[in-house]
């Protein structure tokens, strides 16, 4: 799947939809798991399901979903992650767009924090994937414009290993932070 075009969510709408909390987790859920329901994913994060349904239609109104035709009959739609590379703007001129940026990036840093420390807690039960997994953490010096080329050439690289699950495959999560140093003299 090393097609993926950037999405850049720059628009205020779309960026607020997709920051709502449970959309985040149910956005996660879906990716991870794939398709299901309104009806489950009210069962499995103990909301109501109308709310579910209404949270869905969004996440699907601003293209992060789409109703998984080949499962669903009459009323009961089963909805499916869409594969994309999902970008937040970069220049960030309005408040408005800052906070709601700011927002998704704290979501996201506490969501990889819980998933590390499960998985750091758990290692052993990951077996063969445990002993090839990577911790890694560096650093360098770099240009602006370095920098927002190091950012592309990580996602070209990511998403030339983006596709479907196979056999013996799992999810990976894979984390990558690169921002100036604080406290480093500019």
């Amino acid at each position: 799947m090393d097609d993926l075009r950037p999405r850049l969510l720059s628009d205020i709408d779309t960026l607020k939809a997709f920051a709502h909390p449970l959309r985040q987790r149910m956005l996660t859920r879906l990716q991870r798991q794939g398709p299901a329901t309104s009806a489950d994913l009210a069962v499995e994060f103990g909301a109501d399901r109308g709310a579910t349904s209404y949270h869905l239609r969004q996440l699907a109104r601003y293209g992060f979903i789409e109703e998984d035709s080949e499962r669903s009959a009459g009323r009961r739609k089963y909805w499916r992650f869409v594969p994309q590379d999902l970008r937040l703007p970069r220049e960030l001129d309005d408040p408005d767009i800052t906070a709601v940026v700011n927002e998704i990036g704290r979501q996201w840093l506490e969501r990889a924090d819980r998933d590390l420390t499960a998985y750091l807690t758990n290692r052993e039960a990951y077996g063969e994937f445990a002993t090839a997994a990577e911790h890694s953490f560096g650093a360098t010096t770099l240009t602006a414009e370095e920098l927002r080329r190091f950012g592309e050439e990580y996602q070209a690289f990511l998403g030339r290993w983006q596709r479907p699950a196979t056999p013996g495959s799992r999810q990976i999560t894979v984390l990558f932070h690169a921002f100036p140093t604080p406290g480093e003299n500019p």
